[in-house]
Formats: C-alpha cells, sequence, structure tokens
C-alpha cells in the first residue's frame, strides 16, 4: 500500500464569510497541491474541504498520515465523534443537529478505502507544510476579495 502524507489547512476571512482551503499531497519525493475557495462559508467548513480535496485526489488505497491544525476534523476522528454523531443519527451528545452533515459524510466515504493516521499539529507555528497551506489558504480568500473588487 502506498505511503501518503496529506498536510491541510482552510482559513476564513469573518466566520461565516470568504474562505480559502488549501491541500498539500506528498509521494515518494512528488507533491500535488490543491487548493480553492467560497465565497460565503465557515473555517470549520474550509477545514473539511481541505481534507475531502486531498483524499479526492487519490487513485487507489492508500496508507495516508493527514496533518491537520483543526482540532474540529481532527479530534471527530481520534476522539470517535464520528461514530456516535452516525450512532445518534448526525445528533451531537447534547441532541443538536451535527453541522456540515454533508462534508462529514462525504469525507467519511472518502476514509472508508485508505488506512488513515490523523494528526494534529499546532498551527501558526513552526511546521513548514502546514505554514504553506495556511498561506495557500488566504491566498484563496485574497483571489475572491480581487473578484469582488
Amino acid at each position: 500500500m502506498k505511503k501518503v502524507t496529506l498536510y491541510t489547512d482552510g482559513a476564513c476571512s469573518g466566520n461565516p464569510g470568504k474562505g480559502g482551503w488549501a491541500a498539500i499531497l506528498s509521494y515518494n519525493n512528488h507533491e500535488k497541491v490543491l487548493s480553492g475557495g467560497e465565497n460565503q462559508t465557515t473555517n470549520n467548513r474550509m477545514e473539511l474541504m481541505a481534507v475531502i480535496a486531498g483524499l479526492s485526489a487519490l487513485k487507489e488505497g492508500c496508507s495516508v498520515e493527514i496533518y491537520s491544525d483543526s482540532a474540529y476534523v481532527v479530534n471527530a476522528f481520534l476522539q470517535g465523534w464520528t461514530t456516535n454523531w452516525i450512532e445518534n443519527n448526525w445528533k451531537t451528545a447534547s441532541n443538536k443537529q451535527v453541522q456540515n452533515v454533508d462534508l462529514w459524510q462525504k469525507l467519511l466515504k472518502l476514509t472508508a478505502g485508505h488506512e488513515i493516521s490523523w494528526n494534529k499539529v499546532k498551527g501558526h507555528a513552526d511546521n513548514e507544510l502546514n505554514n504553506r497551506c495556511d498561506k495557500i489558504a488566504r491566498g484563496e480568500i485574497e483571489k475572491l476579495d480581487k473578484k469582488d473588487a
């Protein structure tokens, strides 16, 4: 099984507001950078979109090390939130509707074909690839701002 590294980040200017996301896939000294943005979104949706885009780019089952500074995304898997949400018909422990169900369902389908290790990194610290993702995601917001100018 191929070993792939995936770094992701999402950003938002206002929350909700204009948002951007970025994903950097690394495999055997090859790198693929993906990014995009939306005019009206949230930071959490952009964090999810980054992981979805990265996993969507894989053409076969892989062993994937995912690195994200989003506790929202990483903890959902490491702490079993997604399993509980499914068992509770997409309700939280406090019986509220889970936000971003559409993206969570898409992400869960994508994770099914891979062996995934989730890693929480400190945002805006000294992690080179996380910082690159952040810069690219923020660049997507700037593109949206220029379109609207």
